[in-house]
Protein backbone atom coordinates (compact mmCIF):
# COMPACT_ATOMS: atom_id res chain seq x y z
CA UNK A 1 0.00 0.00 0.00
CA UNK A 2 1.63 3.41 -0.74
CA UNK A 3 2.19 5.93 1.96
CA UNK A 4 1.14 9.54 0.85
CA UNK A 5 3.46 11.87 1.83
CA UNK A 6 1.87 14.67 3.94
CA UNK A 7 3.66 17.86 2.96
CA UNK A 8 4.05 20.65 5.66
CA UNK A 9 1.95 23.81 4.90
CA UNK A 10 2.36 27.64 6.39
CA UNK A 11 0.18 30.66 5.12
CA UNK A 12 0.65 33.82 6.77
CA UNK A 13 1.31 37.84 5.94
CA UNK A 14 3.85 39.86 6.95
CA UNK A 15 4.11 43.88 6.73
CA UNK A 16 6.29 45.80 4.21
CA UNK A 17 6.05 49.49 2.96
CA UNK A 18 2.81 49.97 4.79
CA UNK A 19 0.99 47.61 3.52
CA UNK A 20 0.48 43.61 4.05
CA UNK A 21 1.51 40.96 1.31
CA UNK A 22 0.40 37.28 1.59
CA UNK A 23 2.08 34.31 1.70
CA UNK A 24 1.79 30.51 1.49
CA UNK A 25 4.72 27.84 2.26
CA UNK A 26 4.94 24.26 0.91
CA UNK A 27 7.56 21.26 2.00
CA UNK A 28 10.53 22.25 4.80
CA UNK A 29 14.26 22.60 4.63
CA UNK A 30 16.76 24.80 3.89
CA UNK A 31 16.30 24.62 -0.03
CA UNK A 32 13.96 27.39 -0.70
CA UNK A 33 12.37 28.13 -4.20
CA UNK A 34 10.00 31.51 -4.06
CA UNK A 35 7.64 31.28 -7.03
CA UNK A 36 5.50 34.19 -8.25
CA UNK A 37 2.66 34.00 -10.43
CA UNK A 38 1.42 36.41 -13.15
CA UNK A 39 0.35 39.21 -14.25
CA UNK A 40 -3.33 40.19 -12.32
CA UNK A 41 -2.89 36.55 -11.12
CA UNK A 42 -2.52 35.06 -7.59
CA UNK A 43 -0.64 31.97 -6.12
CA UNK A 44 -3.47 29.39 -6.73
CA UNK A 45 -2.12 28.77 -9.87
CA UNK A 46 1.11 27.37 -9.00
CA UNK A 47 0.12 25.67 -5.90
CA UNK A 48 0.10 22.23 -7.79
CA UNK A 49 3.28 23.26 -8.70
CA UNK A 50 4.01 24.00 -5.22
CA UNK A 51 2.81 20.76 -4.16
CA UNK A 52 4.42 18.30 -6.57
CA UNK A 53 8.23 20.31 -6.44
CA UNK A 54 8.15 19.76 -1.87
CA UNK A 55 7.49 16.18 -2.74
CA UNK A 56 10.66 15.69 -4.20
CA UNK A 57 12.53 17.82 -1.29
CA UNK A 58 11.90 21.50 -2.35
CA UNK A 59 10.46 24.31 0.03
CA UNK A 60 8.27 25.85 -1.77
CA UNK A 61 7.42 29.63 -1.08
CA UNK A 62 4.31 31.69 -3.34
CA UNK A 63 4.21 34.90 -2.70
CA UNK A 64 0.77 36.98 -3.10
CA UNK A 65 2.48 40.57 -5.11
CA UNK A 66 0.74 43.90 -3.87
CA UNK A 67 -2.45 44.10 -5.70
CA UNK A 68 -3.09 40.34 -6.21
CA UNK A 69 -4.19 37.43 -4.30
CA UNK A 70 -4.27 37.97 -0.42
CA UNK A 71 -2.07 40.55 -0.46
CA UNK A 72 -3.17 44.72 0.39
CA UNK A 73 -4.51 46.17 -3.15
CA UNK A 74 -3.62 50.31 -3.20
CA UNK A 75 -4.93 52.29 -5.82
CA UNK A 76 -1.92 54.50 -6.41
CA UNK A 77 0.04 52.79 -9.98
CA UNK A 78 3.62 53.86 -8.42
CA UNK A 79 3.08 50.82 -5.99
CA UNK A 80 3.25 48.45 -8.52
CA UNK A 81 6.67 48.64 -10.09
CA UNK A 82 8.48 45.82 -11.37
CA UNK A 83 11.42 46.79 -9.40
CA UNK A 84 9.18 47.24 -6.27
CA UNK A 85 8.00 43.91 -7.03
CA UNK A 86 11.31 42.59 -6.49
CA UNK A 87 11.87 44.44 -3.54
CA UNK A 88 8.91 42.38 -1.98
CA UNK A 89 10.65 39.21 -2.74
CA UNK A 90 13.17 40.06 -0.51
CA UNK A 91 11.34 41.42 2.01
CA UNK A 92 9.72 37.95 1.86
CA UNK A 93 13.45 36.07 2.40
CA UNK A 94 14.18 38.53 5.06
CA UNK A 95 10.80 37.80 6.91
CA UNK A 96 11.46 34.02 6.86
CA UNK A 97 14.68 34.35 7.78
CA UNK A 98 16.43 32.58 4.23
CA UNK A 99 19.62 34.39 3.29
CA UNK A 100 19.54 32.90 0.35
CA UNK A 101 17.09 31.02 -2.56
CA UNK A 102 16.27 30.19 -5.66
CA UNK A 103 13.78 32.43 -7.19
CA UNK A 104 10.96 32.12 -10.28
CA UNK A 105 8.21 33.08 -11.36
CA UNK A 106 5.87 32.85 -14.69
CA UNK A 107 5.28 35.89 -17.14
CA UNK A 108 4.95 38.87 -14.97
CA UNK A 109 6.97 36.67 -12.12
CA UNK A 110 9.90 35.92 -14.71
CA UNK A 111 10.40 39.82 -14.87
CA UNK A 112 9.86 40.40 -11.25
CA UNK A 113 12.92 37.00 -10.61
CA UNK A 114 14.87 38.84 -13.25
CA UNK A 115 14.89 42.10 -11.46
CA UNK A 116 15.88 40.40 -8.00
CA UNK A 117 18.73 38.75 -9.72
CA UNK A 118 19.88 41.74 -11.04
CA UNK A 119 19.22 44.07 -7.44
CA UNK A 120 20.21 41.43 -5.42
CA UNK A 121 22.46 38.85 -6.59
CA UNK A 122 23.63 37.46 -3.53
CA UNK A 123 20.22 35.90 -1.94
CA UNK A 124 19.97 34.32 -5.28
CA UNK A 125 20.95 30.81 -5.74
CA UNK A 126 19.36 29.82 -9.10
CA UNK A 127 16.46 31.71 -11.79
CA UNK A 128 13.48 29.65 -12.61
CA UNK A 129 12.01 31.37 -15.52
CA UNK A 130 8.69 30.99 -16.88
CA UNK A 131 7.46 32.85 -20.08
CA UNK A 132 9.56 35.83 -19.87
CA UNK A 133 8.20 38.82 -21.37
CA UNK A 134 10.45 40.69 -22.96
CA UNK A 135 11.33 42.74 -25.97
CA UNK A 136 9.34 40.77 -28.94
CA UNK A 137 6.32 40.15 -26.65
CA UNK A 138 6.09 44.34 -26.45
CA UNK A 139 4.03 45.30 -29.82
CA UNK A 140 1.54 42.24 -28.24
CA UNK A 141 1.57 43.17 -24.95
CA UNK A 142 0.43 46.72 -26.09
CA UNK A 143 -2.16 45.42 -27.63
CA UNK A 144 -3.83 43.15 -25.12
CA UNK A 145 -3.00 45.34 -22.00
CA UNK A 146 -3.90 48.82 -23.85
CA UNK A 147 -7.27 48.17 -24.37
CA UNK A 148 -7.61 46.38 -21.09
CA UNK A 149 -6.71 49.86 -19.24
CA UNK A 150 -8.71 51.72 -21.28
CA UNK A 151 -11.82 49.57 -20.44
CA UNK A 152 -11.23 49.58 -16.57
CA UNK A 153 -10.88 53.13 -16.60
CA UNK A 154 -13.41 54.56 -18.77
CA UNK A 155 -15.91 51.80 -18.60
CA UNK A 156 -15.56 50.95 -15.26
CA UNK A 157 -19.18 50.76 -14.14
CA UNK A 158 -20.39 47.96 -16.50
CA UNK A 159 -16.59 46.14 -15.96
CA UNK A 160 -17.56 46.04 -12.29
CA UNK A 161 -20.92 44.96 -12.57
CA UNK A 162 -19.16 42.08 -14.52
CA UNK A 163 -16.72 41.51 -12.14
CA UNK A 164 -19.35 41.48 -9.17
CA UNK A 165 -21.08 38.69 -11.02
CA UNK A 166 -17.72 36.27 -11.18
CA UNK A 167 -16.88 37.20 -7.80
CA UNK A 168 -20.05 35.07 -6.52
CA UNK A 169 -19.06 31.99 -9.05
CA UNK A 170 -18.22 29.37 -6.60
CA UNK A 171 -14.34 28.21 -6.39
CA UNK A 172 -13.63 24.59 -7.63
CA UNK A 173 -10.17 22.35 -7.24
CA UNK A 174 -8.33 23.32 -9.44
CA UNK A 175 -6.31 26.16 -8.48
CA UNK A 176 -5.12 27.64 -11.99
CA UNK A 177 -9.49 28.00 -12.80
CA UNK A 178 -9.28 29.56 -9.72
CA UNK A 179 -6.69 32.01 -10.09
CA UNK A 180 -8.35 32.65 -13.62
CA UNK A 181 -11.57 33.56 -11.99
CA UNK A 182 -9.77 35.65 -9.21
CA UNK A 183 -8.77 37.99 -11.71
CA UNK A 184 -11.92 38.07 -13.46
CA UNK A 185 -13.16 39.12 -10.53
CA UNK A 186 -10.85 41.80 -9.40
CA UNK A 187 -12.15 45.18 -9.17
CA UNK A 188 -11.44 47.42 -12.31
CA UNK A 189 -9.74 50.31 -10.19
CA UNK A 190 -7.54 47.51 -8.80
CA UNK A 191 -6.70 46.69 -12.26
CA UNK A 192 -6.38 49.67 -13.73
CA UNK A 193 -3.44 50.75 -11.10
CA UNK A 194 -1.25 47.38 -11.38
CA UNK A 195 -1.67 47.70 -15.30
CA UNK A 196 -0.80 51.38 -15.30
CA UNK A 197 2.27 50.85 -12.58
CA UNK A 198 3.35 47.70 -14.56
CA UNK A 199 3.03 49.31 -18.39
CA UNK A 200 5.09 52.50 -17.41
CA UNK A 201 7.71 51.36 -14.77
CA UNK A 202 10.59 49.29 -15.67
CA UNK A 203 9.62 46.00 -17.58
CA UNK A 204 13.29 44.00 -17.71
CA UNK A 205 16.99 44.75 -16.73
CA UNK A 206 18.44 45.57 -19.88
CA UNK A 207 20.67 43.23 -21.90
CA UNK A 208 23.69 44.31 -20.29
CA UNK A 209 22.42 43.88 -16.53
CA UNK A 210 21.05 40.29 -17.60
CA UNK A 211 24.36 39.51 -19.02
CA UNK A 212 25.80 40.12 -15.89
CA UNK A 213 23.50 37.49 -13.61
CA UNK A 214 26.21 34.81 -12.61
CA UNK A 215 23.31 32.78 -11.15
CA UNK A 216 22.30 29.39 -13.21
CA UNK A 217 18.94 29.46 -14.88
CA UNK A 218 16.32 27.55 -16.04
CA UNK A 219 14.10 28.94 -18.68
CA UNK A 220 10.52 27.43 -19.54
CA UNK A 221 8.33 28.69 -22.97
CA UNK A 222 6.76 27.10 -25.69
CA UNK A 223 5.99 28.58 -29.20
CA UNK A 224 2.73 30.13 -30.91
CA UNK A 225 2.33 32.51 -27.49
CA UNK A 226 2.39 36.58 -28.69
CA UNK A 227 2.80 37.63 -25.28
CA UNK A 228 5.38 35.02 -24.05
CA UNK A 229 7.04 34.74 -27.72
CA UNK A 230 9.97 31.48 -27.61
CA UNK A 231 12.39 34.04 -29.40
CA UNK A 232 12.50 36.13 -25.82
CA UNK A 233 13.36 32.74 -24.26
CA UNK A 234 15.65 32.04 -26.59
CA UNK A 235 17.12 35.19 -26.36
CA UNK A 236 17.31 35.25 -22.66
CA UNK A 237 19.20 31.69 -22.29
CA UNK A 238 21.44 33.07 -25.09
CA UNK A 239 22.79 35.87 -23.02
CA UNK A 240 22.70 34.94 -19.42
CA UNK A 241 25.87 33.20 -18.80
CA UNK A 242 24.53 29.94 -17.33
CA UNK A 243 21.01 29.27 -18.87
CA UNK A 244 19.38 26.52 -20.01
CA UNK A 245 15.84 26.89 -22.33
CA UNK A 246 13.35 24.13 -21.94
CA UNK A 247 10.56 23.66 -24.19
CA UNK A 248 7.27 23.49 -23.20
CA UNK A 249 4.71 21.31 -25.64
CA UNK A 250 2.16 24.08 -24.32
CA UNK A 251 1.28 27.09 -22.26
CA UNK A 252 -0.42 24.56 -19.97
CA UNK A 253 1.73 21.48 -20.02
CA UNK A 254 3.18 22.91 -16.37
CA UNK A 255 -0.05 23.04 -15.08
CA UNK A 256 -1.87 20.14 -16.84
CA UNK A 257 0.05 17.28 -17.36
CA UNK A 258 3.18 18.60 -15.63
CA UNK A 259 5.33 15.59 -15.12
CA UNK A 260 7.82 15.87 -17.19
CA UNK A 261 8.36 19.74 -16.72
CA UNK A 262 8.09 19.35 -12.99
CA UNK A 263 10.89 16.51 -12.97
CA UNK A 264 13.54 19.07 -14.96
CA UNK A 265 12.87 22.23 -12.72
CA UNK A 266 13.24 19.20 -9.63
CA UNK A 267 16.94 17.80 -11.34
CA UNK A 268 17.89 21.52 -12.20
CA UNK A 269 17.17 23.03 -8.11
CA UNK A 270 19.32 19.67 -7.17
CA UNK A 271 21.99 20.73 -9.10
CA UNK A 272 22.27 24.30 -8.59
CA UNK A 273 21.79 23.50 -4.81
CA UNK A 274 24.61 20.59 -5.30
CA UNK A 275 26.59 23.45 -6.83
CA UNK A 276 26.59 25.07 -4.22
CA UNK A 277 27.90 22.45 -1.97
CA UNK A 278 30.58 21.81 -4.00
CA UNK A 279 31.83 24.92 -4.12
CA UNK A 280 31.90 25.32 -0.57
CA UNK A 281 33.75 22.00 0.14
CA UNK A 282 36.45 23.40 -3.12
CA UNK A 283 36.80 26.17 -0.06
CA UNK A 284 37.40 24.81 2.86
CA UNK A 285 39.85 22.58 0.91
CA UNK A 286 42.18 25.60 -0.20
CA UNK A 287 42.31 26.69 3.32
Amino acid sequence: MAVVQEIRFEGGSFAFGGQSLAYESYGEGERVLVYVHGLLMDSQMNRALAQSLAERGQRVVLLDLLGHGRSDKPLRASSYRMDAYADEVVALLDHLGIERAAVGGVSLGAGVTLQVAVRNPERVQALLIEMPVLEWAVPAAALLFTPLLLTMHYAAGPAGWVTRQVARLPRTSNGSLNSALALASSPPEVVKAVLHGVLTGPVAPTIEERAAIEAPALIIAHTRDLIHPFSDAEALAAVLPDGRLEPARSMLELRVAPDRLTTAIAEFLDDAWSDDVRADDEVRAER
